[in-house]
Formats: C-alpha cells, structure tokens, sequence
C-alpha cells in the first residue's frame, strides 16, 4: 500500500493518466443549522487559505458522477440534491507558482510540464444537504474539512469566493422552482426555522406574518400535533412537507417573490 506521500506523487506526476485535462469540479456544498446558512470548507496542506471541495473527472466518468465522488468522499453521503450551474473560465484563475511552492514543501518534485500546472476551467456545482447527517472529512491533499457560517467565509484560494456568490445567487432564483427547504431541513422543522431558512438564503429580512400566510397557502406543509420543545416562549408547532405536494407546486413555481 502505498504512503500518503507517494500517493501524492502519484497523483501529481501521473494523474494525466486517469483523469482528463483541463477540466476540474468545484462544489459549493451547503447545509443548515442553528438557523445559520453554512458551507463545507476544506483547508489545504501547507496554505493557511481554505477552499471548496473539489476534484477531478476520471476518464471513465461522466461530469456528474465525479461530483458525485466528491460529495460522497467529503460527507459520506449519497443521493444528495446536486446541481451544476456556473463553468468557470478565467484565463488566470489558476496559480501554478503557488502550486509549485506547496509541492515543494511537500518534498514533491513535479516533472516538467506537469499537468497541473496548465489552464483549468472549472464546472461549479452547488448541493444541499442535512446538516446532521453529513460527517465531513479530509483528504490526503487536505488538513480540515469542516462547516463554515456563510457570513464569516474569508478570503479563499483562486476563485472560490466567486463560485460561492454564483452558487448563491443560483439558489436565489430557484427558491420557488427547486426543492431547497426540503433538502435543506430536518424532516421535522418549525415556521420559524422556515422564515430563517429563507431570509439567509435571500439576505434580507421578510415580514412573519406574510411570509406564514404565504407558506401555507401553497399547500406544501402539514403541521402535526407537535411542538418543539425548549425556549422561553411559546412553543411553536412543528411542521413537515408534503412532499408529492412540494414537487406538483415547484414544477408550476411557487408563485410570488421574496
């Protein structure tokens, strides 16, 4: 078996051999919990910067399993709402000094003409996951691989501060159209917790009573004989969607604005 480090040589030097040229993944994976949007981040070897999980297509896959892949390596998950929405292309988004500077210090040499150190575009995927279910976990090219509050997101490598504001504004717009609140929240959820959802995803703040009026009156949620318990007020019933219903109204869009 081979030692982390030749496995990263191998990588490095041979991987032209299993993964096709010029083309990379980046995935904006995004979770919900204690009424804060979050996104998984992972921290490089040897770079105090972090990034967004990605990857490489292997030769035998399609763009979608590689994403796949990677989504299940950093969550254990499988089955996750995924969706491609932004290829990005920038001619000087990739930094082969700093590229260099990072194999060095991993004792790496890193043969000439290396693969890595030629032009990627990258195909921009955003997911949504339960933030409970997921176990984020590193990679031999990675130190941490762990959940971030949206707001507190600082400066990341290349370009991945920009994929994440695309990603964003992509779910933005499928608000009414995707199944974002269903793979977002636990089965089991409060109106509330709903309304947070929402105002995190959208930046600004909605009224209580419209925005409840509204939600109801798409038919896509059952509220049970339950409350959550806990808190110093009163305790708000929980709710659940209905999920036949939610698809049925998404393909139509539900209808109105933020």
């Amino acid at each position: 078996m081979m030692d982390q480090k030749q496995e990263m040589y191998e990588f490095v030097n041979r991987g032209d051999e299993h993964y096709m040229a010029h083309i990379s993944l980046d995935c904006v994976i995004f979770g919900f919990h204690a009424n804060q949007l979050k996104v998984l981040l992972v921290k490089i070897r040897h770079d105090d910067r972090w990034a967004l999980p990605g990857g490489f297509v292997r030769n035998e896959e399609t763009m979608e399993e590689a994403a796949n892949r990677v989504l299940n390596e950093r969550t254990g998950l499988d089955n996750i709402f995924l969706q491609q929405f932004h290829v990005f292309s920038d001619i000087y988004r990739s930094n082969t000094e700093k590229f260099l500077e990072l194999m060095r210090s991993e004792g790496i040499e890193v043969e000439k003409n290396n693969w890595l150190t030629q032009r990627f575009i990258s195909v921009g995927f955003y997911a949504l996951v339960n933030y409970e279910d997921a176990i984020p976990a590193k990679s031999w090219d990675s130190e941490v691989c762990e959940w971030f509050d949206l707001q507190t997101v600082g400066e990341l490598i290349l370009d991945h501060n920009k994929i994440i504001e695309a990603a964003l504004e992509t779910m933005r717009r499928q608000l009414n159209f995707q199944p974002i609140g269903y793979n977002l929240l636990p089965g089991k959820f409060t109106m509330p917790e709903l309304q947070k959802l929402y105002e995190t995803i959208l930046g600004k703040t909605l009224d209580r009573r419209n925005f409840q009026r509204k939600m109801l009156g798409y038919g896509v949620l059952v509220r049970l004989e339950e409350h959550r318990k806990g808190g110093a007020h009163k305790a708000p019933y929980l709710y659940r969607f209905n999920l036949e219903q939610y698809q049925k109204a998404l393909k139509e869009g539900l209808q109105g604005g933020w």
